[in-house]
């Protein structure tokens, strides 16, 4: 089930809200209540893996309450969290990557080894790195390990951010399982972020997903630099508009329930570096890789610069592996290693974000890199880059260059505009009062809600990328 459905809109969440705002004075009551509807939730597209998540959930749980019981056995609590660790990296191993080890083994070693070939559970990424947090901050004294299995069910199931994050660190929201208290303006603004998400998600997001296909489907005898460019950078603003407008319903979501989940996006499009677009980029994931995997390596105190870049590449990698189990993914990673450490190690990133030149450089090679999560293999990537890059026949431009340019030019302008926060500097650069500028607001998304529901009820295109991560 996804957010921006029919059965979602209209049938899970009024139900839930009104059994749960029915019970919300007794806490364990509306726990109770937001942890079955979590699991229908997920049983509702992964029936048969509600019970992996749920062994994981257990033996989590089982596992903090060990390390807080222990609290003086410094040996016996680290014992704990590796074993926690090997656990949950162990159980997204066998699920998400055992498929793609045995199949790189077979090849490399001409081997015959059998490919189980297990389906990917749904937001096992996510719900895996929540299980992790929640057993890391509990052993660094940062939340109390929950008394009763529902809180950690709770926690690691809720369906705002269950199947696509963002990644909520078990300290942020610790304290809210028991003692958040729901009121009327975190309702109200809860369902304007919603609105605001499910807007990105069925109006924008949906519809540059037509020009991304479309295009990347043409053969290459039909394909132009022009169309490349074109594509790649549709690309880009679809999955920030995809991600970010999930992000924003689950967050608004969670401000529904007396929950504050933690920004995600930061407006990305306007860095002027790798590095700063990381900083405003997918936050939740980028901060989880720093706390949990950069720093326990030594992160940049180390003396050795050797040392400092290893550790970057050990999270860059993983990241790049964590969205996906193909060398593509990898590939990606890895290209983020080298250009986040070029930064850094020569100083181009403080360089670039003082000059206008650094917006440039940045839009290019992010759009660049990220061609390498959308093609099926690293050599359809590099066929795609001979095209942009001008390496082989295709024209600049042709006859399909200039039908995608008619049919997609002005919605694919007005996608760029909508990233960029020129509400802001409207607002300084005219002066206008806080309370026109906030009926201007009501009245836009008024608009562009109704439209964006009227897109998920006549069931148009509606791809999600990030259930492939």
């Amino acid at each position: 089930m996804v957010f921006s459905s029919n059965v979602f809109l209209f049938f899970f969440l009024p139900i839930v809200l009104i059994v749960y705002f029915a019970v919300s004075r007794n806490r364990t009551a509306s726990n109770i209540v937001l942890t079955l509807f979590s699991l229908l939730f997920y049983a509702w597209g992964e029936t048969k893996f509600v019970l992996v998540m749920l062994v994981s959930i257990f033996f989590n749980y089982l596992f903090a309450l060990g390390i807080e019981k222990y609290g003086e056995r410094k040996k016996l609590r680290k014992g704990l969290l590796i074993g926690s660790l090997v656990m949950n990296v162990g159980l997204l191993g066998v699920f998400k990557y055992l498929s793609f080890f045995i199949t790189n083994l077979n090849a490399a070693f001409s081997l015959n080894l059998p490919d189980p070939k297990l389906m990917l559970p749904i937001g096992i990424s996510f719900f895996t790195f929540q299980a992790i947090s929640y057993v890391a901050d509990v052993y660094r004294g940062r939340g109390e390990a929950q008394k009763g299995f529902l809180g950690v069910c709770l926690y690691i199931s809720f369906f705002p951010q269950l199947i696509a994050g963002p990644i909520v660190r078990y300290e942020t929201v610790a304290g809210e399982i028991k003692g958040r208290r729901e009121t009327a303006d975190d309702f109200t603004e809860g369902v304007r972020r919603f609105l605001v998400g499910l807007s990105k998600k069925a109006i924008l997001a949906n519809s540059l997903a037509l020009i991304v296909d479309n295009i990347f489907s043409l053969p290459a005898g039909e394909m132009s630099v022009f169309l490349s460019w074109y594509a790649a950078f549709a690309y880009l603003i679809q999955v920030y508009y995809d991600f970010s407008g999930y992000s924003d319903m689950a967050i608004g979501l969670g401000r529904m329930f007396g929950f504050h989940f933690l920004e995600n996006f930061n407006y990305p499009f306007i860095s002027r570096s790798v590095t700063e677009f990381w900083r405003r980029w997918h936050i939740s994931l980028a901060s989880w890789f720093r706390d949990y995997v950069f720093f326990p390596l030594g992160g940049s105190r180390v003396k050795s610069k050797i040392r400092v870049l290893f550790n970057m590449f050990v999270v860059w990698t993983l990241t790049g592996f964590w969205h996906g189990a193909e060398w593509t993914y990898v590939l990606w990673g890895v290209s983020f290693f080298v250009l986040v450490a070029l930064e850094k190690m020569t100083g181009l990133s403080k360089w670039m974000e003082k000059h206008k030149i650094g917006h440039a450089y940045a839009m290019i090679v992010i759009t660049v890199v990220t061609v390498l999560i959308r093609s099926s293999s690293v050599s359809y990537a590099f066929e795609f880059y001979k095209i942009m890059f001008f390496v082989c026949d295709a024209p600049l431009w042709n006859t399909n260059s200039a039908l995608f340019l008619k049919e997609f030019g002005l919605f694919f302008f007005a996608s760029v505009v909508c990233s960029l926060p020129l509400g802001r500097l409207f607002e300084k650069r005219f002066k206008i009062p806080d309370g026109a500028m906030q009926l201007i607001r009501g009245a836009a998304l008024l608009v562009v809600s109704f439209i964006a529901i009227t897109y998920v009820v006549s069931g148009s295109y509606n791809p999600f990328i990030y259930f492939n991560f």
